[in-house]
């Protein structure tokens, strides 16, 4: 039998079926070749002498994830028959059990290293003699660009194999600036520490993964928070997924030197961004999302602030989207630019916008809703051809779409709620509930809790065990660009190299995020 659970719901640890390897591999190919469901976590941990394998099948189409296991004894085991042989999804998960414990998954396509963990199994791989993929020709040559960019933006190296100007091969190598994150979720013991760590996981999504693990921790303290603290998380999370969608266009229009667009939507990004800094003192909405409770409430003051900032971004987002989407030499430049399909993106597991852009809909706040997503359910926007037309359209529909659905839920706000804060000389006024605990540390004992958020990029799954005396035994972290860079690479494939930047401006991905 296997175990069903929602999100954020925690299960006792032991109550997770323990399979032979043989039955868990015929459950995660027979669960995963349902196009309807998708695995959110699969990973390897130390547990009583024995590895210990977890992994959750998201059942899209029910709200459910299926948990199964498998054990194995690290110094009796050769090697495991590869999921990805069949599920090509799988390869990122066994490629990362692989660097991080040393076990060969028999046929897998390609067993690579995924960070460069400081406590990898075998230290002799390096950035140094990372195993690119190798294309020979005599008219073939190879262009690297990176660790060190010309742009403010994190440290990866990509490989181009050209013919000419065309692409044949896209190879990223990533992990230069493994920070050892899981880890450190275990030996900071306070939930101070741990909850600024979540903030620092990945810079542009700090509500994404503060929520996450916000999530899990009042699953695993039995808090229940209230309805005003869900329906205030939304508006972060939402407004989050605004303020770097309309970064992104104008970093777009800067490949396509339109700089009047680029300026307009970079100008446009500041009030979103600088709305956090009047709401909770910080740009990025640090300091906002805590366990059990909101240390900055909305007041009548911010919800009126934020109704004037959405009316005039509206109006003059509006009004550049359309010059610029009708634009005959931005559409030139972007259609049929970079696609990827939607086979192409359900075989390698993307989520989030990529999945999106082919009408692939893999979106946690409909399949898996949190928050007020369940209250008050959102529309998943969907583009078609998978391009960077496609990609720039996904996030202008959305940037429509979440104006609409965050002044829908300021209706919701109840401003007059005891206990709520105020603002002193527009500064917010820090609020600490006296119910809640905030240094509390100890968890339920012998538990298993997964928590899944839909950032801006996609699926965020934040997964913790504890032992016996409540105490973290392992954290899991999975930002979505660990699924998303696979397809980045497709989608330079028969393309001129000149395309890749902004192919690599309209995916977007985090380098932290897949660098934990």
């Amino acid at each position: 039998m296997n175990l069903t659970i929602k999100n954020n719901q925690s299960v006792a640890i032991n109550a997770i079926p323990v399979l032979e390897y043989d039955v868990f591999y015929d459950t995660c190919v027979g669960l995963c070749r349902d196009m309807s469901n998708h695995c959110v976590a699969y990973y390897a941990f130390p547990y009583q002498n024995k590895l210990k394998f977890i992994a959750g099948i998201a059942i899209d189409g029910k709200e459910e994830i299926v948990l199964i296991s498998h054990e194995e004894n690290p110094k009796e085991l050769r090697g495991l028959m590869a999921l990805s042989q069949q599920i090509t999804a799988f390869h990122i998960y066994e490629r990362e059990i692989h660097e991080n414990f040393g076990i060969d998954f028999i046929r897998h396509p390609w067993l690579k290293p995924v960070r460069y963990a400081h406590d990898r199994a075998d230290k002799t791989k390096t950035l140094l003699n990372y195993p690119f993929f190798e294309i020979t020709g005599e008219e073939l040559h190879e262009v690297g660009v990176g660790p060190i960019h010309a742009g403010v933006i994190e440290p990866g190296h990509f490989r181009f194999t050209c013919n000419g100007e065309d692409v044949l091969h896209l190879e990223i190598q990533l992990g230069y600036q493994h920070r050892g994150v899981e880890y450190m979720y275990l030996k900071k013991p306070k939930l101070l520490q741990r909850t600024v760590l979540s903030e620092c996981i990945a810079g542009d999504t700090v509500v994404g993964h503060t929520l996450a693990f916000v999530q899990n921790i009042e699953s695993l303290q039995n808090i229940k928070v209230t309805r005003q603290i869900h329906l205030q998380r939304t508006i972060a999370l939402e407004l989050e997924r605004m303020a770097i969608h309309m970064g992104d266009l104008a970093n777009l229009n800067i490949g396509l030197a339109y700089q009047l667009a680029s300026s307009v939507f970079g100008v446009i990004r500041t009030p979103l961004i600088n709305y956090f800094q009047f709401w909770c003192g910080n740009r990025f909405a640090k300091g906002l999302i805590r366990v059990g409770h909101n240390p900055y409430p909305l007041t009548k003051e911010l919800v009126d602030k934020f109704k004037t900032v959405l009316n005039d971004v509206e109006m003059r987002y509006t009004e550049m989207a359309t010059k610029m989407f009708e634009l005959p030499s931005a559409q030139s430049r972007i259609e049929k630019v970079g696609e990827v399909s939607k086979e192409q993106m359900q075989q390698i597991g993307a989520v989030g916008m990529s999945a999106r852009i082919t009408g692939l809909k893999r979106d946690i706040r409909t399949s898996h809703p949190f928050a007020f997503y369940a209250e008050k359910p959102i529309i998943s926007d969907t583009c078609q051809g998978g391009d960077v037309w496609a990609r720039a359209y996904l996030r202008h529909l959305e940037i429509l779409s979440v104006i609409k659905y965050i002044r829908e839920l300021l209706i919701e706000v109840d401003v007059n709620d005891s206990g709520y804060g105020s603002m002193q000389n527009n500064i917010p006024v820090f609020q600490q509930n006296a119910d809640i605990q905030p240094t509390a540390t100890k968890l339920t004992p012998n538990m298993f809790c997964i928590s899944l958020v839909e950032g801006w990029r996609g699926e965020i799954s934040h997964c913790v065990v504890t032992d016996e005396n409540g105490d973290m035994a392992h954290y899991k972290v999975k930002d979505p660009s660990v699924h998303n860079w696979l397809a980045l690479g497709l989608s330079l494939r028969d393309n001129e190299i000149s395309d890749f930047p902004i192919c690599n401006k309209t995916f977007n991905l985090s380098y932290c995020g897949n660098d934990l």
